[in-house]
C-alpha cells in the first residue's frame, strides 16, 4: 500500500511538473493535442461534468486567481520538507560539508524572493498617462506591429511589441505571455526576475538532485554493497549490477528515490524551459514574437490582394542590437531609461 501511495504521490508531482513547464512556455503547439482530447473526452464524460470541468479550467487558466501561487509553494514545501527530513540528516551523520547541504535553501530564499517580486511586479501596464512614452520606445516593423493600430479592449494606440492580455484584461509592454505560476503577465518591467525566478529555481532543483544522488553513491562505496554478491531466482549466484543496487536503494530510501526522481525530472524540464528563456533574452525576443515571428504575415494588406507572384513579407527582428544590448535591455527596460530621460 505504501508503495502505490508513492507511486502514484511521485506520477502526480511529475506530471504537475510537465504542466508547469508547458503552461509556462506557452507553447501554442499544444492547443492541437487539448483540442483533440477534448473531442475524445465529449464522448466519455456526461454533458453536465463537462460544463463543470469548463468552468474550472476557465476558472483556473482565464481569470485571475492565486490557485497554482499555492500549488507552487505547496509542491516547493513538500520537497523542502523531504529533502530536510531525510537527506539533510543523513548527509550529516556522513559528515558532508554543510555549506554543501545549505546551498538549497540559500536558493530558496532567493527563488522566493524573485517569485515574490514576479507575482506583485507591473508587467508595463499600458494606461492613458504611460500611453505617448511607451510609443516612443520600440521602432514599429510594419509587419508584426503596425502604426495607428487601436487595442479594442482597451482603446488605446499599442505600442511596438506590446499585446493585450485576456487573462489581466491589460495592455502589457513588451508582451513576453502570461504566467499562471506567478499569476500575472510577463513583460518589460517583470522579465528580469521572471528570468531570475526561472534560473534559480533550475538551479534549486538541480541541487537537491546533486546532493540526493551524492549521497547514495557515496552510502554504497562506504557499505561496499557494489562488492557483494547475491543469489539469483535460479539460486545462482550474481554479483551486484546498477540494476540490484537501484532495487535496494529503493527499498531501504523510498522516500529519497522518488523526490530524487522527481527533481530530476524536473531540472530536466525547467533547464530545458531556461535556456529557451535565455535564447529568446539574448536574441531580444518574446515567447509571442517567437510564436508569430515565422507566421507573421504584412497585416495591413489581405492576402487575396497580394498578386500571385508576389511574395509574403516574412518578420525579421529588428530589434536585437547584439547580446550585451539585448540582456541589458532584460535587466535594464528601455521604458525605465526613456523615462528617466523625461524627469
Amino acid at each position: 500500500m505504501d508503495f502505490l501511495v508513492l507511486f502514484l504521490f511521485y506520477m502526480a508531482l511529475v506530471l504537475i511538473g510537465v504542466v508547469m513547464i508547458c503552461i509556462c512556455s506557452k507553447t501554442h503547439y499544444l492547443k492541437g493535442l487539448v483540442r483533440g482530447t477534448a473531442q475524445i473526452i465529449s464522448y466519455i464524460i456526461p454533458e453536465c461534468l463537462q460544463r463543470a470541468m469548463l468552468k474550472l479550467l476557465h476558472y483556473l487558466f482565464h481569470t485571475r486567481n492565486h490557485t497554482f501561487i499555492l500549488l507552487h509553494l505547496v509542491l516547493q514545501g513538500m520537497v523542502y520538507s523531504e529533502y530536510t527530513w531525510e537527506v539533510f540528516g543523513y548527509c550529516q551523520e556522513l559528515e558532508f560539508p554543510l555549506h554543501y547541504l545549505l546551498l538549497p535553501y540559500l536558493l530558496l530564499i532567493v527563488n522566493l524572493v524573485f517569485f515574490t517580486l514576479s507575482c506583485v511586479s507591473n508587467p508595463g501596464t499600458i494606461t492613458k498617462a504611460n500611453e505617448l512614452s511607451f510609443l516612443q520606445v520600440y521602432e514599429f516593423d510594419k509587419v508584426m506591429f503596425s502604426k495607428n493600430m487601436k487595442c479594442s479592449t482597451c482603446n488605446l494606440r499599442k505600442p511596438a511589441r506590446s499585446k493585450h492580455c485576456s487573462v489581466c484584461n491589460r495592455c502589457v509592454h513588451r508582451f513576453d505571455h502570461h504566467c499562471v505560476w506567478v499569476n500575472n503577465c510577463i513583460g518589460a518591467w517583470n522579465a528580469r526576475y521572471f528570468l531570475l525566478y526561472l534560473l534559480t529555481l533550475t538551479a534549486s532543483a538541480g541541487t537537491m538532485a546533486v546532493v540526493s544522488t551524492v549521497f547514495l553513491v557515496q552510502l554504497v562505496v562506504l557499505s561496499d554493497l557494489y562488492l557483494e554478491t547475491y543469489v539469483d531466482d535460479l539460486g545462482h549466484f550474481q554479483v551486484v549490477d546498477i540494476v540490484f543496487l537501484i532495487q535496494y536503494l529503493f527499498v531501504t530510501f523510498p522516500r529519497i528515490v522518488f523526490m530524487l526522481g522527481f527533481v530530476v525530472m524536473l531540472s530536466l524540464l525547467l533547464g530545458g524551459y531556461l535556456c529557451f528563456t535565455l535564447y529568446l533574452a539574448a536574441t531580444n525576443q518574446t515567447t509571442n514574437e517567437w510564436y508569430r515571428g515565422d507566421r507573421a504575415w504584412c497585416q495591413h494588406c489581405p492576402h487575396a490582394a497580394r498578386p500571385p507572384s508576389a511574395e509574403p513579407q516574412v518578420y525579421r527582428n529588428i530589434h536585437s542590437h547584439g547580446l550585451w544590448s539585448n540582456l541589458r535591455e532584460i535587466f535594464l527596460p528601455a521604458t525605465a531609461h526613456y523615462e528617466r530621460k523625461k524627469n
